[in-house]
């Protein structure tokens, strides 16, 4: 099977909160941001983000964006999905610059941003690999891009709740949809782990996907990562790690290593 997820010709998800409840969720938002601040910190060698400027792409209903802002980032956030937009403006408008853009057309000068958060979105955009080149185009010799990624492979697909759903090709996806009565198009497309591998290759990138498993606290995880896995011997944990259903790196644009502290579980160089 080609790693080429076949996203040309989709048309734009250009009202994302309105179709997928979740986004609105905003304990569970601003639980993930915690989580995302916590890698950023450690990758960075920082105490906190006063000073950075940071972007959300893919921002919807703003409650990362706004988490990032109360961490002490100068914020903005990006989206297509202008009823999300709308609501995070209502909301979050005095501490958060949201604007209304596609990802692979950024609205920020090359090399100006620090951080950039892209969390859960490349399955869901037209063209993946524009939007990471426009991403590393605004980004500082240094800065960072935060990844939270599925990949084709995850045995539960995270939107419909089907299993291998993402493995298939589109037609068939559509028809177990279909079957399911979970709807009548599948419209995500998720690469490979070698694929997630081409797309990132001109960052230097940090896997931190042991790191919150093995020490959620830590990475303000332990929402979803259950105390036990904690006891959980650092080689077993290796050995399951193909099964994790999404990735957590941390994207360096040029050569970097992560400055945080040692961690019981160190991040690891996928290249």
């Amino acid at each position: 099977m080609s790693d080429d997820p076949g996203t040309h010709g989709r048309e734009e998800q250009l009202a994302y909160s309105e179709i997928m409840a979740k986004m609105l969720d905003e304990q569970a938002r601003r639980k993930k941001a915690a989580k995302i601040i916590a890698v950023v910190r450690h990758a960075l060698g920082v105490g906190s983000l006063d000073g950075l400027r940071a972007v959300d792409v893919g921002c919807s209903a703003g409650f990362i964006a706004d988490e990032l802002a109360l961490a002490g980032a100068s914020t903005s956030g990006v989206d297509i999905d202008e009823p999300g937009l709308e609501k995070a403006r209502a909301r979050f408008g005095e501490r958060v610059d949201f604007r209304l853009a596609r990802g692979e057309d950024l609205p920020f000068d090359d090399g100006s941003v620090d951080v950039v958060v892209l969390n859960h979105i490349y399955e869901h955009v037209v063209d993946p690999e524009a939007v990471v080149a426009d991403i590393h185009r605004v980004l500082r010799p240094g800065g960072l891009l935060y990844l939270g990624v599925g990949h084709r492979w995850q045995v539960i697909e995270p939107h419909h709740r089907l299993p291998f759903l993402s493995w298939l090709p589109r037609g068939a996806a559509d028809r177990y949809l279909r079957a399911t009565g979970k709807g009548e198009h599948y419209y995500e497309r998720y690469y490979t782990p070698a694929g997630l591998r081409r797309l990132f290759a001109d960052y230097t990138v940090w896997d931190y996907t042991l790191p919150v498993l093995a020490d959620p606290r830590t990475f303000s995880a332990d929402d979803n990562v259950p105390s036990w896995v904690e006891r959980v011997p650092t080689p077993v944990l290796a050995a399951a790690r193909p099964l994790a259903p999404t990735y957590v790196w941390a994207a360096f644009a040029g050569d970097a290593v992560p400055a945080g502290p040692p961690l019981r579980v160190p991040p690891r160089r996928v290249h």
